[in-house]
């Protein structure tokens, strides 16, 4: 499946946008992405294994709030950061 990388974590993707995942679950892919691309897991996931504040999942156009959300081989799953400063 496709993956879209936001612009703040694609330092860790060489500047890609889009990667490929593979996994069955949104936790598998976020897994194999953190294999390919060390230390991109924990910019989106806190020490207790929670989506971070202000991190956002999509699988297709469904926001997913759950880790063991199932993907499937033909979706696409957005990873949207939210912008913040003063």
């Amino acid at each position: 499946m496709i993956v879209n990388i936001p612009s703040p974590l694609r330092s860790y993707t060489k500047q890609a946008g889009k990667v490929d995942g593979q996994g069955d679950s949104l936790l598998e892919i976020l897994d194999d992405l953190d294999r390919r691309y060390p230390g991109i897991k924990f910019r989106m996931i806190d020490e207790q294994d929670g989506i971070r504040e202000h991190i956002k999942f999509f699988i297709n156009e469904e926001e997913v709030h759950d880790l063991k959300a199932r993907v499937g081989a033909r979706d696409t799953v957005h990873i949207i950061c939210a912008l913040s400063g003063g």
